[in-house]
């Protein structure tokens, strides 16, 4: 076992899953918002297919089905379900460690539900929005402060200010288990860098602490699943997120700042990084790109990739940059090989050197986010 899978303590960490999910209790938001906004927060309710979140602002009801359907053999698996239906550790975090060990792992970086998230982040109520985004972290902090060694919480952030999202970070950061945060859109509300967002990015380079887009940035209220395909690739959006961080300036004005890009895999990123050094070498003649490095390198030190199935990433690590990858499991959501991760890792890693493969199962998360008593 590599030195990097061993804390202080003497809590070994073999497997950390670095993008896991939460399931948001029904009454998480109307028993803890003001009273103002509890007709307005997001609530379950039942319909003859089974429960799901009516949300401000959507017009379908949006299920959960294929958010707790881990485990479940693939021919009873339905975007629909009772809420009664879902493993408790979805939303119970004794309920959840034993469900951690059933699967091996030792700790999990929890993201909320994407599709509920982005509702209330996306609302243009800025009171609204606080409300919904300080329920969740409060809730999630009780969650993780059950075993904060194991239940590493990402904060939401809101999207309606930079001075309101350091606000929200410094007051999450204060509480049990917290261990990063998520961008949903830039602090000061849209999808360009502004210069009120530095304040956000020079708090979180001081504090060491990594932050995340999952998928995507949120551009505006979710709708539910109509596509006909059974799946899609999930990199389309954070090469541009990598070019803006790049060529704005911010990882030059914050070389400590370590952005997560959860649920995006990294077979593609020895791929962007040739194509941005060559058009970078090929336009910054003119003098309107003046970087420090190559972009390249500003991959290699600032970027790190969570990937849940890419034989081709782990086949081509050393292009990508094996310090930048970071095994998720993806539970209890519809991609994750729950309770069989280490079947598929055994498949996977086959070959692969020892102290690599502990380091993106477990070391590289593990120092990202300073997990145990370091952290």
């Amino acid at each position: 076992m590599s030195e990097g899978s061993r804390n202080q303590g003497g809590r070994r960490y073999r497997l950390i899953s670095a993008d896991s999910h939460v399931l948001e209790p029904p009454d998480l938001w109307t028993s803890r918002v003001p009273a103002r906004y509890r007709d307005r927060a997001p609530r379950m309710q039942r319909f003859p297919e089974g429960d799901a979140w009516v949300l401000e602002g959507v017009a379908d009801p949006i299920n959960f089905g294929l958010n707790a359907s881990a485990g479940m053999d693939p021919g009873v698996m339905r975007p629909w379900m009772r809420w009664e239906e879902l493993r408790p550790g979805a939303f119970d975090p004794a309920a959840r460690v034993a469900e951690q060990d059933r699967d091996f792992v030792d700790a999990e970086l929890l993201y909320p539900t994407p599709r509920l998230s982005w509702s209330y982040v996306a609302n243009e109520d800025v009171g609204f929005q606080l409300a919904m985004v300080r329920a969740y972290n409060d809730w999630l902090a009780e969650f993780c402060g059950y075993d904060p060694g194991r239940l590493c919480g990402l904060a939401m952030l809101p999207c309606c200010g930079a001075k309101e999202a350091v606000a929200e970070l410094e007051r999450a950061l204060a509480q049990p288990g917290i261990k990063g945060a998520i961008l949903s859109r830039y602090p000061s509300g849209g999808l360009e860098i502004a210069p009120e967002d530095d304040a956000l990015f020079e708090l979180a380079a001081d504090r060491r602490i990594p932050l995340s887009i999952h998928v995507t940035l949120v551009s505006g209220m979710p709708t539910v699943h109509k596509t006909k395909l059974p799946g899609d690739v999930r990199f389309y959006d954070v090469p541009k997120r990598i070019l803006q961080f790049i060529f704005d300036g911010v990882l030059d004005r914050f070389p400590d700042l370590r952005i997560v890009l959860a649920e995006v895999d990294c077979g593609w990123v020895p791929y962007f990084k040739e194509q941005i050094d060559d058009r970078y070498q090929r336009l910054h003649l003119g003098g309107r790109f003046q970087l420090r490095g190559l972009p390249s390198e500003y991959m290699d030190r600032h970027f790190s990739y969570t990937y849940i199935t890419d034989h081709f990433g782990i086949r081509n690590r050393e292009a990508i940059g094996v310090e930048r990858i970071l095994w998720s499991s993806d539970y209890p959501h519809v991609g994750a090989d729950w309770p069989n991760s280490w079947r598929t890792i055994a498949a996977v890693f086959s070959g692969v050197p020892e102290a690599e493969r502990d380091r993106i199962l477990a070391g590289n998360a593990r120092d990202l986010y300073r997990i145990g008593p370091r952290g």
